[in-house]
């Protein structure tokens, strides 16, 4: 995911950056950051867990406890 998708994701699901920095528990600064591509003039990576974070809110899952959709606790 680069910047600019990452924006359009945001944009998609209908959220401001401040919505978007809460459902992914990152500060807003962030969030500008990875729409950016940059920081400071260094390449700034959207990190996996973020990347996951996103397909999950865009799937409509707002948390995880674990259980599988059955009920049961998944072994790790």
């Amino acid at each position: 995911m680069d910047a600019e998708t990452f924006r359009a994701w945001r944009r998609r699901q209908g959220l401001t950056q401040d919505e978007a920095a809460r459902q992914l528990g990152l500060k807003r600064r962030m969030i500008q950051y990875y729409e950016r591509g940059e920081r400071g003039g260094r390449h700034v990576a959207i990190p996996k867990h973020v990347r996951l974070a996103c397909w999950a809110l865009s799937q409509g899952v707002r948390d995880f406890d674990g259980s599988d959709p059955g009920g049961e606790q998944i072994a790790v």
